[in-house]
């Protein structure tokens, strides 16, 4: 059970941020997990080849717009086989649509009706294109509308754990990094948030996280 937040009123923030995969919506490690175990792969080797060389690898570039999807998919497919499994990345790139988490949605709307909100996302097409480049389903293209501010690296061409990418966020939403606080699934793109001031929150348990966010907005999320 999740203990009811202690709400701290002396740090009032005026701006929330968040991750969209593996906040909003559901981790796409999940996906990635039965992907390698329909496929024989090792597990956690997809997240493994994202790793490898991660500011310059196939993925950051395309997240940057640095590649099309074909060079994407061709370059992906090089570095997995680099480390053991031949991979095509077009075989990844549909394991990335993720399902709502309605807490999290709600949670967003809350916010939304008190506080400026903002999404900062790394990701490879336009938010309201899915990974196979059709429209996004309708209730996700509705969540991102909730959204005063959405930050994309694909657009800017900077992306996450890049201190630029939160200096760019932070300017367009118009806070100072103490204003804002950020949740996101992955610490090494917390990191240098935290680095600059701004209040992180990692989101592993969807619960848990709430209820610090709670306790930084100070009121109910819920």
């Amino acid at each position: 059970m999740v203990a009811p937040p202690t709400y701290d009123h002396r740090m009032p923030v005026t701006a929330v941020l968040f991750d969209f995969g593996g906040v909003i919506l559901s981790s796409p490690f999940e996906a990635f997990a039965h992907y390698e175990a329909r496929t024989g792969l090792p597990p956690g080797f997809i997240r493994s080849v994202n790793a490898t060389n991660p500011h310059t690898n196939a993925w950051a570039r395309l997240e940057r717009s640095e590649a099309t999807l074909d060079e994407f998919s061709a370059e992906f497919a090089d570095e997995s086989a680099a480390l053991g499994h031949r991979v095509p990345g077009s075989e990844i790139l549909p394991l990335l649509a993720g399902e709502l988490r309605p807490e999290m949605v709600e949670a967003l709307r809350r916010c939304a009706e008190r506080l400026t909100t903002a999404l900062l996302t790394n990701n490879f097409v336009g938010l309201h294109d899915g990974p196979d480049g059709r429209p996004l389903d309708p209730g996700i293209a509705e969540v991102v509308g909730l959204f005063d501010v959405v930050i994309e690296s694909s657009k800017v061409g900077v992306r996450k754990p890049d201190p630029r990418f939160y200096e760019i966020a932070l300017d367009a939403v118009g806070v100072s990094p103490h204003d804002a606080v950020f949740l996101d699934d992955l610490g090494v793109n917390l990191k240098p948030a935290r680095a600059l001031g701004i209040t992180t929150i990692k989101v592993d348990d969807p619960a848990v996280a709430l209820a610090e966010l709670e306790a930084v907005v100070g009121f109910p999320l819920g």
